[in-house]
């Protein structure tokens, strides 16, 4: 709901140029990146539940400090606070993985992934009406407010996954942390970081320059309100492809495909989108391409956080999921870093190089593809009695 109109809301009430603007992104992805391994072993050694509301509460307090912020620094602060917090999702990945089968665990994530999708479907256009009829604070104080019953939602409705002597076996094990430069000597984790990283740098040129792009060049001449609405709606319509492609053609590719080979397909269209955005003048072509970038994160994502987490012990899995997540933070916090700059020079130099790094994550995913033993899915090779 909030995130999309930011950029607009710095620029507007704090007169901050596009090279500040994009660093808010990067200080909330950096904090992520330091964070995330943290928050992921801290799961598996204290549960899930307890970080889960933490994060939550975390995020909460970020928002209703932007929607109230007198200063520009009050809007870093907040993105710091939200990134050390921001476990959520991982933490929410990893409860996934502990109550679902191996050959679920991808169309279980694709679920989770809808889910926050879903958020994305009603959020930014809410944020945008919001803003556009109301002010720019006030749909970060809506957001805090969703955020709070949220929490209240975690704590009355869900229970731990990891039992008591899980936890204590976890917490005993402590030293034996995951280390990066110890799994790299595993191929296929090194080949699904490769890929977070790769793809996660052209997502982060994405978002942290869209609605800027949108009021340059989409709705060039058009005043706040009908930019913020505008932006909003088609980031509403990225959260009904992604929602419609983790529900729907994501099991259906499932049942014939591996995760490595939906991997590759995902980045294909993701890069595909990327170059149709950056030759884009108006709003239609430009939603075109949203939703094909839509479809393409939605075939990604859960199918790559479920390989990561195949290559690990099951008692590392927070701890994997919160490396990859630093990993992909990593792509972004660079990203981010020099979009600003990048977007100041041209603003479809940040599409364009967003395509061709998405494109570029395709190799490492083509020798996931080949570790996978082809294309044909889990449930295919089972049906089929090639599995031993």
């Amino acid at each position: 709901m909030a995130n999309p109109i930011l950029p607009l809301y710095a620029q507007s009430e704090f007169a901050l140029d596009a090279e500040v603007i994009t660093l808010l992104l990067t200080v909330f992805f950096a904090a992520q990146f330091i964070a995330g391994p943290f928050v992921g072993r801290l799961s598996d050694r204290r549960g899930r539940l307890p970080v889960l509301l933490l994060s939550q509460v975390g995020t909460a307090v970020s928002f209703f400090m932007i929607g109230f912020a007198q200063s520009a620094w009050i809007l870093f602060l907040a993105r710091v606070l939200d990134g050390i917090t921001g476990g959520n999702f991982i933490v929410a990945q990893a409860y996934v993985t502990d109550i679902m089968p191996e050959e679920k665990r991808t169309l279980a994530l694709g679920y989770v992934m809808a889910a926050f999708g879903l958020g994305m479907i009603v959020g930014p256009a809410v944020g945008g009406v919001l803003a556009s009829q109301f002010g720019p604070q006030l749909p970060f104080v809506f957001a805090a407010g969703a955020a709070s019953v949220t929490v209240l939602l975690t704590y009355m409705t869900l229970e731990e996954t990891l039992k008591p002597e899980d936890r204590a076996r976890n917490f005993a094990n402590k030293r034996a942390r995951v280390s990066l430069l110890a799994q790299l000597n595993s191929g296929p984790l090194l080949a699904v970081l490769s890929v977070s990283f790769i793809s996660q740098f052209g997502f982060g040129l994405l978002i942290a320059t869209f609605a800027l792009f949108a009021e340059q060049v989409l709705f060039a001449g058009y005043d706040f309100g009908m930019v913020s609405l505008g932006v909003g709606l088609m980031l509403m319509v990225v959260g009904i492809g992604q929602f419609g492609t983790q529900i729907l053609l994501l099991p259906a590719a499932l049942k014939r495909f591996s995760d490595s080979a939906i991997v590759i397909l995902g980045a294909a269209l993701r890069g595909l989108s990327m170059f149709l955005l950056a030759v884009a003048l108006e709003p239609r072509f430009a939603t075109v391409a949203v939703a094909l970038f839509a479809v393409g994160n939605g075939l990604l994502l859960p199918p790559l956080q479920s390989l990561a987490t195949k290559t690990v012990a099951p008692s590392f899995r927070g701890g994997i999921l919160g490396i990859n997540s630093s990993v992909m933070s990593l792509g972004v916090i660079i990203s981010t870093a020099v979009s600003g700059s990048m977007f100041a020079h041209d603003p479809a130099i940040p599409n364009w190089a967003s395509g061709a790094l998405t494109c570029l994550s395709i190799s490492p995913g083509v020798f996931l593809w080949r570790w996978m033993g082809g294309g044909v899915s889990f449930r295919r090779q089972k049906r089929e009695g090639l599995t031993h």
